[in-house]
């Protein structure tokens, strides 16, 4: 009757009664298991925790632990807690029969018992242990691939956002270039805010938004702060003189056609802060605090915080920048245009940084590489 599948299977007996255990072990080691054998509770644990069986036959009336606590001990440690136990009891009680279930027995065979009951009870209890085992790694396994899968994708997610994002620092370089003779006015504003940013940070310690990814995603947004610029005409864009009041109209639509253009990017990363701040900055950037601004006429903190910090960057960097239609103001000059905007045009908090921060923008307009900020997105 040796069979092949039982030869891998071990299982202990536990029973303080010397014939009990010499006609199981007799029985089952004819059916081809291996065996082991023990008169107490506590050796039979202290065994099992150096070699773990399959399978647990276990008595309940025995001197010392009896046949619950043993289970209860069983099942209380991780290693062994799996393990099936089938109780093998004089006691007949309803009970008891409960009992020895809620202690973590799988199964109950009354004394005295018939050998064919007691070989089809293991047989049944070791094949589902083996399905558990079989069902437990194939579920790793699943899950390792799964786990791969989802690494695969976001790693083409990512580099896709990556040359998304490249693709869209090209255009607003594009539109830079257009009207920006230098060609680093991204690069100045992009330090400009992040500096002011770190700074509104010491000074709001306790309220604030402000966080180490909030630094990180302002230095990358603000480049993307005139992207729609790359719709405005020449005509419009580097016109030597003042706007009429038609092209002015046109040339605030920049503010939109950018927040459009990220609006794409945004459906494709819906949870991607980044995104959504450059989106804040590209629409807002040019609301100001008195609600005058445009394109929303939003006034006060309902101007997204990050769109305040660009706004004062963005001023500064014109001011004193030579356009087609000014030359460069001094610092100083600039200094004084951005105090007298405080509270009409830019957020007195971000004022409050940016005097502070007065030297290192001097310094920075100067001599942009000693500033130079890096970020990895």
């Amino acid at each position: 009757m040796n069979n092949l599948i039982n030869n891998s299977s071990f299982i202990m007996i536990v029973d303080d009664t010397p014939q009990n255990l010499k006609l199981l072990e007799t029985m089952l080691g004819e059916e081809g298991y291996r065996i082991s054998a023990f008169l107490d509770g506590a050796m039979a644990l202290k065994a099992a925790a150096k070699k773990p069986p399959d399978l647990i036959l276990l008595d309940i009336n025995m001197p010392g632990l009896n046949g619950f606590e043993v289970c209860e001990q069983f099942k209380a440690d991780q290693k062994l807690a799996d393990i099936p136990i089938i109780f093998l009891s004089a006691m007949n009680e309803v009970t008891d029969k409960i009992k020895a279930f809620q202690s973590g027995g799988v199964d109950y065979v009354t004394k005295p018992f018939q050998f064919e009951e007691i070989h089809a009870r293991v047989k049944t209890h070791l094949n589902l242990r083996r399905l558990r085992k079989s069902l437990a790694i194939h579920n790793h396994n699943l899950q390792s691939l799964v786990d791969e899968q989802i690494k695969e994708i976001l790693v083409t997610k990512d580099a896709l956002f990556k040359t998304q994002l490249a693709t869209i620092l090209a255009f607003s370089k594009l539109a830079e270039v257009r009207d920006d003779e230098t060609g680093q006015h991204i690069e100045r504003t992009r330090v400009f805010c992040s500096i002011l940013t770190e700074q509104l940070r010491v000074q709001c310690a306790v309220d604030t938004e402000i966080d180490n990814s909030f630094v990180d995603n302002i230095y990358f947004a603000s480049s993307l702060h005139d992207i729609g610029k790359v719709a405005i005409s020449d005509k419009i864009l580097l016109k030597p003189g003042k706007l009429t009041p038609e092209e002015f109209g046109i040339m605030k639509t920049h503010t939109v056609v950018g927040s459009k253009t990220l609006q794409t990017m945004l459906e494709h990363y819906p949870e991607n802060a980044f995104i959504t701040m450059a989106m804040e900055i590209t629409l807002s950037h040019h609301e100001k605090w008195d609600g005058s601004g445009y394109p929303q006429n939003l006034k006060g903190k309902s101007i997204p915080l990050s769109a305040r910090i660009m706004a004062l960057a963005d001023v500064y960097d014109a001011l004193t920048s030579e356009r087609c239609y000014k030359p460069a103001f001094s610092h100083e000059k600039s200094r004084n245009i951005i105090i007298e905007g405080r509270g009409t045009h830019f957020d007195p908090e971000v004022i409050e940084a940016f005097l502070v921060l007065e030297g290192q923008f001097r310094k920075i307009k100067q001599d942009l590489r000693g500033y130079n900020v890096t970020r990895t997105l």
